[in-house]
C-alpha cells in the first residue's frame, strides 16, 4: 500500500488548494522520515481531525548542528511511504533540501527566549530556528487547518505552539501523547542506532521519569532533590547526562535546585546512550509515570521494593 509522492512546492500548494476548494479540510504531520510508532500514532490523530492527511518526510539541514548527525539520520523514504498509507496519510510531501533552500534563500524564523534552555543550551537556539522555519515553509504551503505533534519533542512543541500564537497562523496545533516503547523507552527514530547494550541502558530514561513521578506524588517538591534522584538513576547506568531540569512548562523558565517547584511541573532531560542523544520529559502533576507504579520501576531497575 502506497500514496502519491509530491516533491515540489508548487505540486503540494496546488494539491492542498483543490482539496480545500472542495470544502474538504487538511492536517499536517511534519516528520524527518524514519517512520515509527511515534510519527504513525500522529498521523492517525491528524486522520480523525481533518479530511485529508498531509506528511512531510525532510531531513531539515538547518536543525542540525555542524557536529551532529545530518548525514548520518536514517533515511527509508519507500518504507515511510507505505506505513504513512497504513495509517492513513492520503500525500507523502519528500522534497529536496534545495528545493526547501533554494539559491539565494536568506530568510530565518527566530522564537525568542523559548529556545535558549534545555536543548537550546547545548545544542544552540539555532537549532530551533532551523525547526520554526521549515515549519513556518510548510504551514505557508500546505495550508492546514490542524497540525499534530508529538509531546516527546516538547521544548519543540513549545516553540511552534508560540509561533502560531504570534504570528496568527490560522492552523491548531494538536499536541499528541509520547508514545513509548514496552520498557518505558520513548519512541524515536535514533533508537535505531543504539546496539542491545546500550539499548537495555537506554531503558533508565523512563525509569527514572517514573522515579521522580512518584516522589513528587509523594509530596516532594525541592528541584535539587528531583533532579538529583533524576541523574543518580542515569549515572548508574553510564549515560552521558547533557541535561536534566525542572522547568515552567509554559514558559520553559528552569527551576534553581533550592526552589520549590509548582504543583505542574516540567521535567525533561537529554542524555547520550553510547554517543546517541535521547530525549524525554514528564509533566509532573499532569501526566502518568512512564512506567505504572514506583514499584515496577525499582524492581526494573534491580532496586529494593
Amino acid at each position: 500500500m502506497s500514496v502519491p509522492t509530491l516533491t515540489t512546492v508548487h505540486e503540494l500548494r496546488t494539491h492542498c488548494e483543490l482539496v480545500r476548494a472542495s470544502g474538504r479540510s487538511v492536517g499536517l504531520v511534519p516528520t524527518m522520515g524514519a517512520l515509527h510508532e511515534g510519527h504513525l500514532s500522529l498521523i492517525r490523530r491528524a486522520r480523525e481531525l481533518a479530511d485529508e492527511v498531509v506528511v512531510t518526510i525532510f531531513v531539515n539541514p538547518t536543525q542540525f548542528g555542524p557536529n551532529e548527525d545530518f548525514e548520518r539520520y536514517p533515511r527509508s523514504l519507500e518504507q515511510d511511504r507505505g506505513l504513512a498509507a497504513e495509517a492513513g496519510a492520503h500525500v507523502v510531501f519528500a522534497p529536496a533540501v534545495e528545493t526547501m533552500y533554494p539559491p539565494g534563500e536568506k530568510t530565518r524564523v527566530s522564537v525568542a527566549d523559548l529556545t535558549r534552555p534545555l536543548c537550546g543550551a547545548s545544542r544552540g537556539p539555532e537549532h530551533f530556528t532551523g525547526v520554526a522555519t521549515i515549519v513556518t515553509k510548510l504551514f505557508s504551503v500546505v495550508g492546514p487547518c490542524v497540525a499534530c505533534f508529538g509531546r516527546k519533542d516538547y521544548q519543540q512543541l513549545a516553540v511552534i505552539q508560540r509561533l502560531v500564537r504570534d504570528l496568527f497562523l490560522p492552523v491548531r496545533i494538536v499536541p499528541c501523547s509520547t508514545v513509548r516503547e514496552e520498557d518505558g523507552l520513548a519512541a524515536s527514530s535514533r533508537n535505531r542506532y543504539l546496539d542491545s547494550s546500550w539499548r537495555a541502558r537506554a531503558a533508565a530514561i523512563p525509569r527514572a521519569l517514573s522515579l521522580a513521578h512518584a516522589t513528587f506524588s509523594s509530596g516532594e517538591r525541592l528541584a535539587g532533590n528531583l533532579r538529583a534522584l533524576v541523574r543518580a538513576e542515569l549515572e548508574e547506568q553510564g549515560l552521558e547526562i547533557d541535561y536534566v531540569e525542572l522547568a515552567d512548562p509554559n514558559e520553559l523558565e528552569v527551576f534553581e535546585d533550592a526552589a520549590q517547584v509548582p504543583a505542574r511541573v516540567l521535567l525533561a532531560l537529554a542524555a547520550l546512550a553510547g554517543g546517541t542523544r535521547l530525549i524525554d520529559n514528564l509533566v509532573l502533576g499532569e501526566e502518568p509515570a512512564p512506567i505504572g507504579s514506583l514499584r515496577g520501576a525499582l524492581l526494573t531497575s534491580g532496586g529494593a521494593a
